[in-house]
């Protein structure tokens, strides 16, 4: 049985939102989202601890905190670093890939060219973290 989630999707581009959007708009199970335009908004919204997210989805490449400054901060907040963070990229840098792993994410997904694919991964990516045993605050 799948369940809600409270999602951060932390993503400047606001193509990509609306696309993210578009495909949890078609799902059975109405998710909630709060959406960051960068990780120093991220942290904004986390600190004030009004919604604790159930997984954090973020690019990589944002103005003002990156996203792996952001999981940095992320991982080092005893309250937080429960949190599962994925990362939803364009990045396929080896390099990027082995630190993320390094700090500590749940996932590293790369953004497909087509919209079918990238249909097909987002609805695998909610649907596998919404029957999954989630540490609540």
């Amino acid at each position: 049985m799948s369940k809600s989630l409270n999602i951060l999707l932390i993503e400047d581009d606001a193509i990509e939102v609306m696309k993210f959007n578009r495909v949890l708009s078609t799902l059975n199970v109405k998710h909630k989202i709060v959406e960051a335009n960068n990780g120093e908004e991220a942290l904004t919204i986390l600190k004030v601890k009004e919604v604790i997210p159930d997984i954090i989805i973020l690019d990589l490449n944002m103005p003002k905190i990156n996203g792996i400054e952001f999981l940095t901060i992320l991982k080092a907040d005893e309250y937080l670093k429960y949190i599962p963070a994925i990362i939803l990229t364009t990045s396929n840098n080896r390099k990027d890939v082995l630190e993320c792993y390094r700090i500590g994410i749940a996932g590293y997904l790369l953004k497909p060219l087509k919209y079918d694919d990238y249909i097909d991964r987002i609805k695998r990516l909610i649907e596998y973290w919404s029957c999954n045993e989630l540490i609540t605050q």
